[in-house]
């Protein structure tokens, strides 16, 4: 199996629309992943929401050695989300370069309103400035 490099993705449509064995293989997931796992775990009850915490950033913290803990007097890196208002998954509005995703069109809670990078905002959704 060849590892993708950079500039090799994302794939075009054709490249990804040509079968389960012949595509080019990977999904955009990142920018999906809090609202699936908010939408379709915790709102149903089957996780709650500081499991959801513990499974989306807390774990994968520890285990890649970030640091980064939200604390006081520490730089904050965090995203905020709208939990509320429910909105569609439009690949086309991605902020990544893949849109690639097979959760075109499903309607989720979730919508990212900002992020916050050593404090300071390096991303905030134009509908919320």
């Amino acid at each position: 199996m060849q590892i993708p490099q950079p500039g090799n993705t994302p794939h075009t449509a054709e490249e990804k629309s040509r079968g389960l064995e012949k595509s080019a293989m990977g999904i955009v997931g990142l920018e999906t992943a809090f609202p699936i796992v908010y939408t379709y775990l915790v709102k149903a009850g089957l996780i709650s929401l500081v499991r959801m915490i513990e499974l989306l950033c807390d774990n994968p913290r520890k285990l890649f050695r970030l640091g980064g803990r939200l604390a006081e007097g520490e730089d904050a890196n965090l995203a905020v989300f709208d939990i509320r208002t429910p909105y569609k998954i439009e690949s086309s509005k991605f902020f990544s370069m893949g849109r690639s995703t097979p959760f075109e069109g499903w309607e989720v809670l979730g919508r990212p309103l900002l992020t916050l990078y050593k404090g300071q905002a390096v991303w905030q959704d134009e509908q919320y400035k």
